[in-house]
């Protein structure tokens, strides 16, 4: 209908140019007979003329004029299509006439006579003559057309050209009429017809014979033109290469029909209907039509032929922005201003394309150039259109058929089939060809979806729900949108659709740093400094994908450390600006969710990640896989790996799923270093602390362990223990990366360093402090000990497979059970025992158990005396019980080899090879004397032949054992079965008051076994030497010490002397218990005696020395030897004189 009152407005005007002008009469009403009947005769059929004007007709004629609606070839027609008010005007006739619709049919003649009628207005010079006379001052302006030939029609071609330059308002409006009525037929376009008869002929594209195609299909054979276009450009099988001068009036005429899509006759025939359904209120004219039918072009209810005229169409455009009306007309201004037209290096042919229009006002967008807020929505309609249909760019169809019809068939609509190529480039789909892989990039660069996700209409429809519901505080459109959806993936948020569709998208812009606008807006002059980069729609072919952005996040963590050492302009020239900075670590944080969002990760590791990781599919795993296969990998692999681990361990946030994952963890304990901008390993190491902590779940303490385990392959994926020891693993450990061996190399040096008396320690002091932060964490896990866990892997299989890792459990399980374990594994948990006797703070369980005891006790003992501490305060009241049966584990290991007790070891250093070298001679490295070294020492205590530190220390060992009989390993190991059997009830009771030793000193009778007899009767010589070592005696006489024995001081059985000295004085009377338990002593020691008598004057002596009655034996000996001494002399004498007397004989 808006069509028909155009036409009416129209109508009026020419009724007025016909009233004033005989020339428009005479054009109107007079047409060749000659050339009518030509014509008639070349089409060899009989054609009716129309009649010239009759003498003495002519002011009827002027007043009047001729008309279509009074010949009869026409008449049945018009009576049956036309509305009758239109008949008095010819252009209405023709205009009803030739827009019918497609299934109604008229006659040949009439059509003939039409197009003779058209053909003859569009070449006489009459009738350009009234185009001069309505279009005077616009044919001054245009200095094209003044400069046309008269009289062949191609002023009017002319003014159809710059009909969009035309402002007079008559003007505009008959040429706009005259547009309509050249392009209904291809023949009446000027200079069309001579360029592209060979091409009509050769693809078949219809007859330059009037008649033997109805006028409708006319508008078939342009289409036919711009398809075999289309197909040259796609490089089809079977195309046709068309000649030069017919592309470019192919062009020119489907850039002149760009206004109006009345003026695309083949599409206006294809779409009359779509455009009613779907843009009825759309008005024609500057482009509408085109974009509301484009906008619906994969509705279900477009019609298929509609729909491929669009698609012809779009390539079209593709291939020449002109093409589109709006486009040209909106991007005028901002082209001409960014000189988008002026490039020596390319042909015109791709300057005018669609896509390098896009690069070139795309760039001046990222560089923050003003491109007109209708240009940029013009761009954004035809970048959503390029993704949608893949279609549209030829190099996709071209270099992507193979992947197409494999991989993607069927998928056409709404940008699916770019999608599931983006798909197959990541690899999820198989291999892809580079050239199409290249076209995908090529088209992502054009169509920038980075900018405005909208573009990408796929990913718009996938993610919707998660923008509303995860991203709703951001504008719609904003660039921002992509990175909160990046900050969403792999939660729960996240749809799957929607994550596939991300994912695939971000493939290509990691690839490209100038996809993320907001990262290239912030960094361009960063990465020009520092990168060499070029401009922003200028390519590198020599650049590897991604090679930009490895470039700026190297230059984003360089350390402090590291900037010392170069000179502060150095620096300042070789750092990021703040806000690049921030911008890289927000895309590498995202970015390390996916192994193939680092295009240098994926190129180098392809093969790696197919032998290692094929079976890998969950988010993040990958990256775990080649980490935990470091060693294995192929050289470029590795070093890309180690450097992305390095990273991760200055900036643990890179590990977002961690990160995630420990979120609860940090806020309870870590919020502070969280906080900080700038993470330099601090957050992890307060991860480690505090892995085991109840708020922290399963998921974040696997992960933080894991990645402590990544650190142990290399020193320089520690962080803060590279930016520590660097210099010192330089100069005292070369050569060596892993870091657990580095860990060895440096506390060796320290522990040789701090043993050599008035030696310069060689490791600087922050070395030594991060040094010891790195040997607690190790102590926590046995996997963090490579080569201990290697050396007990087949332990652990079977002694502790049910046992978790962490809190050093599988140490303590090996630990307790390392009589069964294989030689190897038993000698290095011997020398981890060892390690940590002499430093406690490495017994992680011990410290753990024993944390708050700790801190109630020993708050200021060194860090090496604290299980000494820990001993001493072991039965106060207030301690923990957890505590005190860690602390009783260590003292039993501690008594099973003098080795493993430090204290012991130093104060006995002398006396050990004097008394026990018989034992020492049969020890092997790594074996437990099962504390035989000790037993000899006790031995020696009870002669008290020791040395005073020696006897000191074994004393304290003899109190220990004698309330815990677990604590004296020969014991334990020859009286097993005794004590299970005799002492049954002690053993159940638990109470570790030296009961067990008190039931088998009781029941020495029952004992049977030497080896068992002979510890009881060491137990009972022991305890003549010290009261102390006899808790049951001790408990029931402590208050007889006191009052008879306070000045006398313990040890050598002086307080033992004094009490039974005080049991056989009358005039003493010792409490009844006291009483008791000492003629119960005197009675064990006097059986213990018969049982076991002196096997020698050495065991005699002893014995005598450490008897109790000693001083009476002594008395009795010496009575004895005065006697015999006497009894010499007399005899001597007598002896003496007898000689005497023989002599004087």
């Amino acid at each position: 209908m808006a069509a028909c009152r155009r036409v009416h407005l129209l109508l009026l005007f020419i009724c007025f140019s016909v009233c004033t002008s005989s020339t428009w009469a005479q054009i109107n009403g007079s047409v060749k007979l000659s050339e009518n009947a030509d014509n008639a005769k070349k089409q060899g059929i009989q054609k009716p003329v129309i009649p010239p004007a009759q003498p003495g007709a002519g002011e009827a004629r002027r007043s009047t004029g001729w008309k279509l609606a009074e010949e009869q070839a026409c008449r049945d027609d018009l009576t049956r299509l036309c509305p009758k008010h239109s008949w008095n005007n010819n252009l209405a006739v023709l205009e009803c006439l030739q827009d019918r619709k497609e299934d109604t049919e008229i006659s040949a003649d009439c059509n003939h006579l039409l197009w003779n009628y058209k053909l003859n207005l569009t070449t006489d010079a009459k009738f350009e003559n009234v185009a001069v006379e309505v279009c005077k001052s616009t044919i001054g302006e245009i200095k094209e057309c003044a400069a046309e030939e008269k009289g062949k029609g191609y002023l009017v071609s002319c003014l159809v050209d710059h009909r969009s330059n035309i402002t007079e308002y008559q003007c505009k409006q008959y040429i706009t009429k005259m547009t309509t009525i050249i392009f209904s037929d291809y023949r009446l376009i000027c200079g069309f017809m001579d360029k592209c008869r060979d091409d009509i002929n050769t693809l078949h594209c219809g007859s330059v014979n009037t008649g033997e195609k109805d006028l409708h299909s006319q508008g078939e054979v342009i289409a036919c033109l711009e398809k075999g276009l289309v197909s040259e450009a796609e490089e089809q099988a079977g195309r046709y290469s068309i000649k030069e001068d017919c592309k470019k009036a192919i062009m020119r005429v489907a850039e002149l029909s760009s206004d109006d899509f009345h003026l695309d006759r083949h599409l206006y025939f294809a779409c009359r209907d779509d455009r009613e359904r779907f843009c009825e209120n759309t008005p024609a004219g500057e482009g509408r039509v085109y974009k509301c039918l484009f906008n619906h072009k994969f509705e279900e209810s477009m019609s298929d032929k509609c729909r491929e005229a669009l698609s012809t169409r779009q390539k079209l455009i593709a291939q020449d922005y002109k093409v589109s009306y709006s486009l040209a007309k909106a991007c005028k201004q901002d082209l001409r201003k960014l000189r988008c037209y002026v490039d020596a290096t390319l042909p015109k042919v791709k300057e005018a394309k669609l896509s390098y229009l896009l690069l070139c006002l795309e760039s001046a967008l990222h560089r923050g150039h003003g491109v007109s807020g209708e240009c940029q929505g013009e761009m954004l309609d035809y970048r959503r259109m390029l993704m949608e249909d893949y279609s549209l760019s030829p190099e996709i169809v071209l270099h992507c058929r193979t992947e197409i019809e494999t991989q993607c068939s069927g998928l056409h609509h709404k940008g699916r089939t770019l999608h599931c190529l983006m798909r197959v480039a990541r690899g999820d789909k198989g291999p892809m060809d580079s050239s199409c892989q290249k076209a995908l990039q090529s088209l992502i660069q054009e169509t920038d979806p980075g900018a405005d996700y909208r573009i990408d209409r796929a990913l718009n429809e996938a993610c919707e729900s998660v923008i509303q519901t995860a991203c709703k505080h951001i504008r719609n459109g904003d660039p921002m949108i992509l990175s909160c959806l990046m900050e969403h993936l792999y939660t729960d948020k996240m749809v799957e659709d929607c994550e596939l569709k991300l994912l695939e998208l971000q493939y290509f812009i990691s690839r490209d740093w100038k996809l993320d606008p907001i990262l290239y807006r912030k960094c361009q002059n960063d990465a020009a400094r520092l990168c060499h980069t070029h401009g922003w729609n200028e390519t590198n072919e020599a650049m590897p994908a991604g090679a930009v952005f490895s470039c700026l996040y190297r230059h984003a963590y360089r350390t402090e450390e590291q900037g010392r050492r170069q000179d502060s302009s150095d620096v300042e020239k070789s750092t990021l600006s703040r806000d690049c900075k921030t911008e890289v670590h927000r895309i590498l944080h995202q970015r390390a969710l996916d192994v193939k969002l680092d295009p240098e990760l994926q190129k180098r590791c392809m093969t790696d990640l197919g032998k290692w990781c094929s079976d890998k599919t969950e988010a993040g795993q990958e990256l775990e896989c080649l980490q935990d296969h470091l060693e294995e990998l192929i050289p470029p692999c590795r070093d890309v790996v180690g450097n992305l681990t390095e990273l991760e361990s200055e900036d643990i946030q890179i590990e977002t799923l961690l990160i995630r994952a420990c979120e609860p963890a940090i806020q309870a304990y870590c919020h502070e270093v969280a906080d900080n901008q700038i993470d330099t390993g601090d957050l992890m190491e307060c991860l480690v602390q505090n892995k085991h902590q109840k708020e922290v779940n399963e998921k974040c303490a696997v992960g933080v362990t894991h990645f402590q385990l990544i650190q142990m392959k290399d020193f320089r994926f520690s962080y803060k223990f590279k930016m520590a020891c660097k210099e010192d693993v330089l100069k005292l450990c070369p050569n060596i990366k892993k870091k657990v061996d580095v860990v060895i190399c440096l506390s060796t040096t320290v522990r040789n360093d701090t043993l050599q008396d008035g030696k310069e320690q060689r490791v600087s002091v922050k070395c030594r402090k991060q040094l010891r932060v790195e040997e607690l964490e190790m102590s926590e896990d046995i996997r963090l000990e490579p080569d201990l866990y290697e050396s007990c892997k087949q332990d652990i299989k079977q002694l502790c497979q049910n046992v978790i890792y962490g809190n050093a459990q599988v140490v303590e399980c090996l630990k307790e059970k390392k009589k069964q374990l294989t030689q190897r594994c038993h000698q290095k948990i011997f020398k981890l025992q060892e390690n940590e006797m002499v430093d406690p703070e490495l017994d992680f369980q011990l410290m753990r158990v024993c944390k708050q005891m700790i801190r109630r006790f020993c708050p200021e003992t060194d860090a090496k005396n604290l299980l000494q501490c820990l001993k001493q305060n072991k039965n106060s009241e207030v301690m923990d019980p957890k505590c005190k049966q860690m602390i009783t584990k260590r003292q039993i290991t501690q008594n099973t080899d003098y080795r493993l007790n430090p204290v012991l070891r130093k104060a006995c250093k002398a006396d050990i090879p004097k008394f026990c070298n018989d034992v020492l001679s049969n020890a092997r490295d790594g074996n437990e004397l099962e504390g035989q070294v000790i037993s000899c020492l006790k031995l020696k205590y009870a002669d008290q032949r020791l040395s005073q530190d020696c006897e000191d220390q074994i004393r304290v060992i003899l109190q220990e054992s004698a309330l815990d009989y677990r604590l004296d390993p020969q014991l334990q190991i020859h009286c097993a079965e005794e004590i299970q059997h005799i002492c049954a009830e002690e053993v159940a009771a638990q109470e570790q008051t030296g009961q067990v030793e008190e039931c088998l000193k009781s029941g020495l009778l029952k004992i049977k076994n030497e080896g068992c007899k002979k510890e009881v009767l060491n137990l009972l010589k022991e305890s003549k030497a010290d009261i102390f070592v006899d808790p049951v005696l001790h408990t029931a006489c402590a208050l007889d010490i006191k009052h008879q024995c306070a000045a006398i001081p313990p040890g050598r059985g002086r307080q033992m002397s004094c009490l039974m000295e005080a049991l056989q004085d009358k005039r003493v009377r010792l409490q009844p218990e006291c009483k008791k338990r000492l003629q119960e002593r005197i009675e064990m020691w006097s059986f213990a005696a018969r049982v076991a008598p002196a096997e020698g004057f050495a065991d005699l002596r002893d014995q005598v020395w450490n008897s109790p009655a000693k001083n009476y034996i002594l008395s009795t000996l010496g009575v004895m030897v005065g006697l015999l001494f006497l009894m010499g002399l007399m005899c001597g004498r007598i002896t003496k004189k007898v000689t005497q007397e023989l002599k004087d004989r």
